[in-house]
């Protein structure tokens, strides 16, 4: 029985470890975008696009691995298997025989049966239900938080309001995270949750009747109070993963700081 139960874990690990890879590119995309300053003539460049999108993604990608122990050769093979399928259309697409489509989708389609090469060469490593954890300390061991200032640098930038039911993002979230994950049990984990989303639909109906100026400020300390929320969920290690609740309480804090002083400042 334990030999046939193994295979089908290690298989079942190593599907979880895709799944990681492609929503770590997938929040690499969305955080770190905003960060280059490139003027719209530069970035509007089919090779500067798809060379900067491969390259939020391997990092996003290559701190994710780093943060689940793997080592420096798998970090720099999966490296290369995003960024080679988009060297190889790019060569063609400078000397003119290639279409800018054929490089952005192309170079997307190729990159994960590349990453799944990778993959399949350290498949023991990716198999393992975790790899060797490796204790980190000062600045790297704050990685969430650093990634939650890099999402928010705009913020800081240029404080803007945002619209008020963008507020039930923060309820809503916990929820769908706790469902997908199972953590919302025992039952007073889940009774909070629903407290959490029965409060602010109040403060959403507060928000709506107070008009923009004083709107904004609710919905602002909102944000707040979430990040709050976030900091006893990431010390208690509940519903959602430590590192996502940090990210989101520096996240939470700074947007609603951001909301608050554009609408003190009107």
């Amino acid at each position: 029985m334990t030999t046939l139960a193994a295979p089908r874990t290690s298989r079942r690990t190593f599907v979880r470890h895709v799944v990681e890879m492609v929503l770590a590119m997938a929040v690499g995309m969305v955080v770190l975008d905003p960060l280059w300053p490139l003027p719209p003539a530069i970035a509007d460049r089919t090779d500067v696009s798809a060379l900067v999108t491969v390259t939020d993604m391997a990092v996003a990608m290559a701190v994710w691995m780093w943060h689940r122990g793997h080592g420096r050769a798998a970090v720099a093979e999966m490296t290369a298997a995003s960024y080679v399928p988009f060297l190889l259309l790019l060569m063609p697409w400078w000397a003119g025989l290639v279409t800018d489509r054929t490089v952005l989708i192309g170079g997307h389609l190729l990159m994960l049966p590349a990453m799944l090469l990778a993959m399949l060469r350290r498949a023991g490593e990716y198999g393992a239900p975790r790899p060797v954890h490796v204790e980190r300390h000062g600045l790297l061991a704050r990685w969430p938080s650093v990634l939650g200032l890099l999402a928010t640098a705009d913020n800081l930038v240029d404080p803007r309001p945002i619209p008020l039911p963008a507020m039930m993002i923060l309820p809503l979230g916990y929820l769908a995270i706790g469902t997908a994950r199972r953590t919302l049990r025992p039952r007073p984990v889940l009774l909070a949750q629903l407290g959490a989303l029965a409060g602010y639909l109040v403060l959403l109906v507060a928000a709506v009747a107070a008009g923009p100026g004083w709107g904004q400020i609710l919905v602002g300390a909102g944000w707040i109070f979430h990040a709050g929320w976030d900091a006893w969920h990431h010390r208690r290690d509940l519903v959602v993963p430590r590192p996502f609740a940090e990210w989101c309480a520096v996240v939470d804090l700074i947007i609603g700081i951001s909301v608050i002083t554009v609408a003190i400042s009107r």
